[in-house]
């Protein structure tokens, strides 16, 4: 007899479809899964034998064959052990293949029949809804599951649970999500004194989703300053916090309920690899740049990471994916990252200091600035020097001298919704067209931008770029109009700091 169940993989963030057809002949005792199954498919033979025997099910002394179709797909995981448990019992006649039908199914099986959790389950949900059908899972992922609208979704302890519902004996309640809408909490830019053009950078840079490189000494808060971004940024829309849901979904970490709308902030260590980045692995899986999609990607100490790894940002930075490729298989992986970077301005770290620290010389100097490659660097939209604040600002009993997190919040997404209503995305994602369409800098702005293109030096992307945050330093004042005096601090954005080292 046959039987056919249905399942879903994993391939990067999709789910594709998987058919489990099992298959009950004569001929001496025998169990083979066919279909391209990794190791930890091929196990579940003796998973799934034990866990049918200590639930108290035969177990066919037949030849059974099993194929998980469509054959040129790589399987993984253990997410295919409740489908060939079912596929089993349903060619044996001990479950109606009629039951099954109507639904999709995933989890791991222990010995004892008890279902344990698998990784993928919201890509899995998103295509089941798709296919029309209803997803039984283990009851760990049917929370995550049940974030995704318009679908039926069943969870199960056992395999017996399982089995009881299909057979209508004790039915299994659709799951309800217990996730909450709460507002997430995030530092507040508040508690950073002085450094009023940094947070006037930051932001833009959150109005418009620009980049953004801080230089200065150290202990100056460009890490501080960069942690309080994800707080003014504008809140995630429901596919944006599916897709950020989703690629935690498939990462070592998992999903995590506490995650729940909130926006990524990565921040890797310098020494980390090209890999770590990008992803990668025999079996790939998502890296720091898409597991900060639709959030930020914090790089502290710029020119200490392998310039080899820092080339690895470019193609993501303009196409917002990224596409890694093995010898056996390839998974494409989203990026919609926002980048904030932070350097010191040379070796020692008090190149123009007012301490008069700094002893580099200007070889030690270049040779410094130049481990970042000029098309990196001129991809980042927004340069800003953060000097040492002034002592009478540091002081414990000094009152704020900034705006809280919520006030500035709130004007991001006003400038955010003129952008969404204008184009339909944020200004740093213009294309060339809707540069020329939405930013045109009129006739004094534009001979200001030249002069800046001639004395700066600046390419024909640092010149759109420029056009950009213009736009979004209009769309911040509520400007319809693209004004000379927007044009000029745009420019006063891509210029680093030039100071000369001691003699």
């Amino acid at each position: 007899m046959l039987a056919r169940i249905f399942s879903r993989a994993q391939a990067g963030v999709d789910a594709p479809p998987v058919t489990v057809e099992a298959h009950l002949s004569n001929g001496l005792p025998a169990f083979a899964i066919v279909g391209l199954p990794e190791a930890a498919v091929r196990e579940s033979r003796d998973r799934v034998r034990s866990a049918l025997l200590n639930s108290r099910f035969d177990f066919p002394s037949r030849r059974i064959t099993v194929n998980l179709a469509p054959a040129d797909l790589p399987k993984e995981g253990g997410r295919f052990d409740l489908p060939i448990a079912l596929g089993i019992l349903a060619a044996s006649g001990q479950l109606s293949p009629e039951t099954c039908r109507d639904l999709e199914f995933l989890g791991e099986l222990s010995l004892s029949g008890e279902l344990k959790p698998v990784r993928g389950a919201l890509p899995a949900a998103l295509k089941t809804r798709s296919a029309g059908r209803a997803l039984l899972l283990p009851c760990e992922n049917a929370d995550e599951a049940a974030l995704v609208s318009g679908v039926t979704i069943l969870g199960a302890r056992h395999l017996l649970d399982v089995c009881a519902h299909l057979a209508g004996a004790q039915r299994l309640m659709p799951h309800i999500s217990t996730l909450t809408d709460a507002a997430p909490q995030y530092d507040d830019l508040a508690d950073v004194r002085g450094q009023h053009q940094a947070k006037r950078a930051l932001e833009i840079a959150a109005a418009g989703g620009h980049s953004l490189l801080f230089m200065g000494p150290p202990g100056t808060g460009k890490s501080m300053l960069a942690s309080r971004l994800p707080g003014i940024l504008p809140p995630m829309s429901e596919e944006e916090a599916l897709e950020t849901a989703a690629v935690a979904s498939i990462s070592e970490q998992g999903f995590h309920a506490c995650r729940w709308r909130q926006r990524n902030f990565r921040a890797p260590h310098h020494t980390a690899s090209g890999i770590a980045l990008v992803g990668g692995g025999s079996y790939p899986r998502p890296g720091e740049i898409s597991l900060a999609h639709h959030g930020v990607l914090f790089l502290d100490e710029l020119p200490e990471f392998n310039r080899h790894v820092l080339e690895v940002l470019r193609e993501p930075l303009e196409t917002g994916q990224i596409v890694v490729s093995r010898a056996a298989r390839q998974a494409e992986f989203p990026a919609r990252f926002q980048l904030i970077a932070a350097m010191n301005p040379c070796p020692c770290g008090y190149l123009g200091d007012a301490s008069g620290r700094c002893r580099c010389t200007l070889e030690q100097v270049q040779r410094y600035r130049a481990r970042i490659s000029g098309p990196l660097l001129d991809r980042i939209d927004l340069h800003v020097e953060v000097p040492r604040p002034p002592r009478e600002v540091l002081r414990p009993d000094s009152p704020p001298d900034g705006e809280p997190s919520a006030v500035i919040a709130a004007r991001v997404a006003a400038a955010r919704s003129l952008q969404l209503v204008r184009s339909g995305k944020p200004n740093a994602r213009l294309t060339t067209r809707e540069v020329n369409s939405h930013c045109s800098p009129g006739t004094a702005g534009q001979q200001l931008l030249e002069r800046a293109m001639e004395r700066l030096g600046l390419s024909a992307r640092g010149y759109h770029r420029v056009l950009k945050v213009a736009r979004t330093i209009a769309d911040l004042t509520g400007s319809d109009t693209l004004l000379t005096a927007h044009i000029a601090e745009a420019i006063g954005y891509r210029v680093l700091d030039r100071q000369q080292p001691a003699a």
